[in-house]
């Protein structure tokens, strides 16, 4: 009576899947990048830092042209019974208004310099964008593998549990029929109640993957979805890994552009003026005291403690740490990805050798199915001609998904 509940609830579960999968519209990986990029805070905030970069360089151009300002002052310093500020110093009240309008000379250099700046920022930002992409796909890529690599053990289970559950009936009128002994069938049926358990639990594994895969997608629909094969194309061999590098020559055109405005300001600077308005200390004809005036303000540095040499010798230090990191990290990049390739080939040499043990595996099932139905085989050797099937199709399906992760790391570090 156990036995064929048990089998009613494998045969509904089985039949749920099934309807759930036919109803459902497969998803490929291209639907879980694409939702991933989409919703990514970290992209959007990579977008916005280069608007906002974008904004600077306008900002700078704004300050190094022509500056206009309006300027007001007041002042009163009463003197009672002798007392109060010198009224030869103070006139006793002033009051001043006046438009100024100013322009600093010899200021192209700074301004292209600073433009730069701001331009190696905005190369700085969609540097850490384009790699803040690479580790999204392979991310998403990771997890939907082993989110398929749980649906295809969970349909696998199904599979060996439809297959026991065909051979129970029948196994009955045997056990019946003194065929075979009460201990053998239930050892059979302790077998199928294993499996149908696997069955459960290989269930709730694909159904947390799937919602492990949807929450780093950012979507909000945790329902199980059938996932279509990925395709990975192999390992895409690049004849230069240049992209990681573009960090370092990031960081060697921000060194340059710092020494260059260090220099910048060891240079003349020369900046012109000119006011109109009203100045007065309401002494002598108040109402005489509009005018405008013209200037210019100029400044050479001379000593400063031989600061220029002390940053030079900062910008050397950090020159020199680049280029330790930038060694370092090729060396890194070249045994990893040789160490990728031969996990690859090595993972490649086992194929042949699964494929031949499913194959006697599966062959053997047949035979030894044909041979329970007469009695002339042990239910063990049955019982163990499914399990060395199940192990060699776990270990094809678990050697499959490795080597497309072994693909996908391969092709992140080979940029």
């Amino acid at each position: 009576m156990i036995a064929i509940k048990k089998f009613f609830i494998t045969l509904l579960m089985s039949i749920s899947l099934m309807v759930s999968m036919a109803q459902t519209s497969p998803k490929d990986l291209n639907y879980f990048l694409n939702s991933a990029h989409f919703t990514s805070p970290l992209l959007k905030d990579l977008n916005n830092q280069r608007r906002s970069a974008k904004v600077d360089s306008l900002i700078i151009k704004a300050t190094s042209g022509f500056q206009v300002n309006v300027n007001s002052a007041g002042l009163y310093a009463p003197v009672v019974k002798g007392y109060g500020f010198d009224e030869v110093l103070t006139n006793g009240q002033a009051l001043e208004g006046y438009l100024n309008l100013s322009y600093n000379l010899l200021n192209g250099k700074r301004l292209n310099n600073q433009l730069e700046g701001v331009k190696i920022q905005i190369d700085s930002i969609q540097y850490a964008s384009t790699l803040s992409n690479f580790d999204l796909n392979r991310t998403i890529t990771d997890q939907y593998l082993t989110a398929y690599s749980s649906q295809l053990q969970n349909i696998f289970n199904i599979e060996v549990v439809n297959l026991l559950e065909k051979e129970d009936g029948l196994l009955k009128q045997l056990t019946r029929s003194n065929i075979y002994k009460q201990s053998e069938y239930l050892t059979f049926l302790v077998t199928l109640q294993q499996q149908q358990l696997i069955l459960r639990q290989s269930n709730l594994q694909f159904q947390n993957d799937y919602a492990t895969l949807a929450y780093l997608s950012g979507i909000q629909d945790t329902s199980k979805a059938v996932l279509i094969a990925p395709n990975l194309d192999g390992i895409k061999m690049a004849s230069e890994q240049t992209f990681f590098l573009q960090k370092f020559a990031i960081d060697s055109l921000r060194n340059a552009n710092l020494k260059r405005n260090i220099d910048l300001n060891y240079l003349p600077k020369l900046g012109v003026y000119a006011n109109g308005g009203y100045n007065s200390s309401f002494i002598l004809q108040p109402y005489k005291n509009f005018g405008a005036s013209v200037g210019f303000t100029f400044s050479v540095p001379i000593y400063d403690g031989n600061q220029r040499k002390m940053q030079y010798n900062k910008l050397a230090i950090a020159s020199d740490t680049r280029s330790i990191y930038r060694s370092f990290f090729i060396d890194q990049q070249k045994q990893q990805l040789n160490l990728i390739r031969q996990q690859i080939a090595q993972t490649d040499a086992l194929f042949s050798k699964i494929n031949d043990q499913i194959r006697f595996s599966k062959s053997l099932i047949d035979v030894d199915r044909k041979l329970l139905h007469t009695g002339d085989l042990r239910m063990a050797d049955f019982i163990m001609a499914i399990n060395n099937y199940m192990t060699a199709q776990n270990l094809y399906r678990q050697t499959t998904i490795n080597k497309l992760k072994l693909i996908n790391q391969f092709n992140y570090w080979n940029k």
